[in-house]
């Protein structure tokens, strides 16, 4: 497959606050437009997380239940993206944003790092659809974007749906505790990042305790940039950055590295 292109220099400048720049106690919650708000005043790369409503629309969500973030009950994909829009995420009763939104609202101030989470389940080929969606909403979108999601068959598939923004893998350790609804053969297989050149990568971003996995230099020395998340302290952040291009963080304010 031919490699995405590389990562525009943005997102190897400023830090890449995790689904925006977040704070459930002072009203700002994950994932919405307050936090996008905050991260562009800020002067930090964005992060956000898609998932797919019932009608086919990109929703800017992490979870696959609405409980956690707006206290409703179900799965937002049996929702339709006017309902969801209706659906008050806790701490400021803003409602769920489409991506399409969200690239109103960023307008290209921020680079935008976005992870389109499995759809099929299990990291599974029972993908396209979500990437179809996300690709039809970038059209025409005039700002430095990035595409990733940890299932290769979502990266395989944004390579056909939109070949011309760069995409990545979003990858980890895979210990079998930490993703019970993957077998412990589809772990063993997703740590070893043998999917790299198969997606026509050009970034990963890696867990950040995880930075010394031997595949991460090796992916690195052979050109890939290397991301990682998520960052949580200065004292993390200076850990990783001796691998890492750029960190993905939250809960502390993370400093341009000067790139």
């Amino acid at each position: 497959m031919t490699r995405s292109p590389s990562l525009p220099p943005a997102f190897l400048r400023a830090p890449i606050a995790h689904r925006g720049l977040h704070d459930a106690d002072q009203g700002v919650p994950e994932n919405s437009r307050a936090a996008f708000t905050a991260a562009i005043a800020g002067g930090y790369g964005i992060e956000l997380d898609l998932q797919m409503s019932s009608d086919g629309t990109a929703m800017v969500f992490h979870d696959y239940d609405l409980s956690r973030l707006t206290g409703a009950d179900g799965k937002l994909r049996d929702r339709t993206a006017a309902e969801l829009s209706r659906i008050q995420l806790l701490t400021n009763g803003e409602g769920i944003p489409t991506l399409a939104e969200v690239l109103t609202l960023v307008a290209g101030r921020a680079p935008l790092l976005i992870e389109i989470k499995d759809q099929d389940g299990a990291m599974g080929p029972d993908t396209g659809q979500l990437e179809a969606a996300t690709a039809r909403d970038l059209q025409g979108y005039q700002g430095p974007v990035a595409l990733m999601s940890f299932n290769p068959h979502a990266v395989a598939a944004v390579a056909t749906a939109a070949p011309d923004i760069p995409r990545g893998l979003t990858t980890c350790a895979y210990d079998p505790a930490d993703w019970p609804e993957l077998t412990v053969e589809t772990c063993e297989h997703l740590r070893a990042i043998p999917d790299y050149d198969r997606t026509g990568s050009s970034f990963i971003s890696h867990q950040g305790n995880d930075l010394r996995n031997p595949r991460v230099a090796e992916l690195k020395a052979g050109g890939a940039a290397i991301l990682c998340w998520t960052i949580r302290s200065p004292e993390q952040e200076a850990t990783a950055r001796t691998v890492a291009d750029n960190v993905t963080f939250e809960g502390y304010a993370a400093k341009s590295s000067g790139a």
